[in-house]
């Protein structure tokens, strides 16, 4: 049932606020009419606000119509204002709409009445939608410039970390385990490792991530997170399951949806210091074209939703309008980084989902992320593949990358496990070397973005001249010229930076020994 519109009559004559409600009833407009007659209480409701119109005499006893049009204009510029009186001259009423009002209508023709607040009602509805679509327009332009910014970011710094990681495990590999540097090249390690954590929480907001879509049941996710969520949260706080039976299925990357229910725990329980419930629960849904239009580029159709609440200290408004930025944080210096709820938004963003939050101060948030729909039976998980240090070979290797120091640690990695290695620093450069061997190139191990030609360009190019070569693309972030929305495309194998030596020399083993047309992912 819909709210009775509330309006705001400006007039010395009570009888005439009834006269009003009764023609509009009578046209079907059900509303709620407040009527005021001095200054001082018309000012009050212009504070108070909640209008969806309002109407006004235009000569008073103890106030005029302009003035209280320039307030309304000043502290209430959406609501329309139609001024409604028996003594509004042309000129006056030129002004008036100059001025900004809505319309003007003579008393001696209330029928008219009815039409302009018809109108008033139904064009401010129209600018109300307007700019909630251009706000969330400029919301989206400005994530997705901050996730073009934090993927490039990301980029630089994977190349690099690829380097201090890389030759620190070299080092490490050379060290006798009572060396006294032992310890000391195991703390830049970790800190590479460390790093690149947050070049991955950076990489997910700006959805460039590498995704292993399957077919799941969240409410088996759930399950098997159980233990490890008891012991996030702590003691004090009370974990609450609510699974929906009949749960439909929805197609994202488990790890990636472990990673979105882990940091909406660890917000709820930074929210709530002093214990309180944290609720997870999933149900089917479907949403409307009422809701795509309110939370924008969202399909309607059916979804699984998975919804997160607790009983913190909640967030006001501006502060929900940031919390999905990377590196936004209301925490204390060193309690958070800010890339927790921007990692959930671009991961969910990045599985065709959205989110949403629900949140006043005091009263607890929630967080609903509603994920599509999918047909077909669950995905099992298959095994990791066991770590292995002395992967070798004898094959030979066109090794391509603009990056010196990343070029100089492949090269040292692969040679040293019995590989003989080409090197080229672009695309051009590696041309000119397939053609100037008349050996077999049995692998082509490329960046994916380089000056002038792109990884792809490269293999593609090599390919009639060399159709058995395999191809193995490495790089800082995802690419459109190998990955689309998050997947790789078929037959392309991939490795991320920053990488270890060992994950190197085993991604580059398994390539090489697969089938043809079945390079590995």
């Amino acid at each position: 049932m819909e709210k009775p519109v509330r309006i705001l009559y400006l007039e010395d004559n009570p009888t005439d606020a009834e006269l009003v409600r009764a023609r509009l009833a009578a046209e079907g407009i059900d509303c709620e009419i407040v009527c005021v007659q001095t200054s001082t209480d018309y000012v009050s409701a212009i504070d108070q606000g909640g209008w969806a119109l309002i109407i006004s005499d235009f000569t008073l006893p103890a106030y005029d119509g302009m003035s209280a049009l320039a307030l309304a204009h000043t502290k209430r510029p959406d609501t329309p204002f139609i001024f409604f009186s028996g003594t509004v001259g042309e000129e006056a009423a030129i002004d008036a709409l100059k001025k900004g009002a809505s319309d003007y209508v003579l008393k001696p023709r209330p029928a008219r009445l009815v039409s302009a607040v018809k109108r008033a009602l139904r064009e401010a509805e129209e600018r109300a939608e307007r700019k909630k679509l251009e706000e969330q327009l400029r919301q989206a332009q400005k994530m997705e410039a901050i996730g073009q910014l934090t993927g490039g970011i990301a980029h630089d710094f994977n190349n690099m970390l690829t380097v201090i990681i890389g030759y620190s495990e070299l080092m490490l590999q050379r060290l006798k385990a009572d060396d006294p540097l032992r310890s000391e090249v195991e703390q830049v390690k970790e800190a590479g490792v460390r790093a690149s954590l947050l070049t991955r929480q950076l990489l997910a907001f700006s959805r460039k991530q590498v995704l292993q879509p399957r077919v799941l049941d969240l409410n088996a996710v759930l399950t098997n997170m159980d233990r490890m969520l008891q012991r996030l949260i702590g003691e004090d706080i009370d974990l609450v399951t609510v699974p929906a039976p009949g749960l439909g299925r929805v197609l994202a990357d488990p790890g990636q949806i472990e990673q979105v229910i882990m940091n909406l725990a660890v917000n709820a329980r930074d929210a709530m210091p002093q214990g309180g419930k944290l609720t997870i629960e999933t149900a089917n849904v479907e949403l409307d074209e009422a809701y795509a239009r309110q939370h924008g580029p969202v399909q309607p159709g059916p979804y699984v939703m998975l919804a997160v609440s607790d009983t913190g200290c909640g967030m006001d408004a501006e502060t929900q309008a940031r919390i999905f930025e990377p590196f936004f944080t209301t925490k204390e210096v060193g309690k958070g980084t800010g890339l927790g709820l921007s990692t959930v938004y671009g991961i969910v963003k990045q599985s065709s989902g959205d989110i949403w939050v629900y949140s006043e101060p005091g009263r607890g948030t929630t967080f609903k992320i509603y994920l599509p729909w999918v047909e077909g039976a669950v995905d099992t998980v298959e095994p990791g593949v066991a770590p292995a240090r002395d992967v070798r070979g004898s094959e030979t290797i066109l090794l391509v990358e603009d990056d010196v120091g990343i070029r100089r640690l492949v090269r040292q990695v692969l040679a040293e496990r019995g590989y003989w290695v080409l090197e080229a620093i672009h695309g051009t450069h590696a041309i000119q070397i397939s053609e100037q061997h008349t050996v077999p190139i049995h692998l082509l191990v490329t960046d994916v973005v380089m000056p002038g030609m792109s990884g792809r360009e490269l293999a593609e190019h090599l390919k009639p001249s060399r159709p058995n070569m395999k191809v193995l693309f490495m790089s800082g972030y995802t690419d459109k010229a190998i990955v689309h929305h998050g997947e790789l495309d078929p037959g392309t194998a991939y490795l991320q930076k920053p990488f270890t030596p060992d994950a190197l020399a085993r991604k580059v083993r398994e390539v090489l020994d697969s089938p043809p047309g079945r390079q590995g992912v």
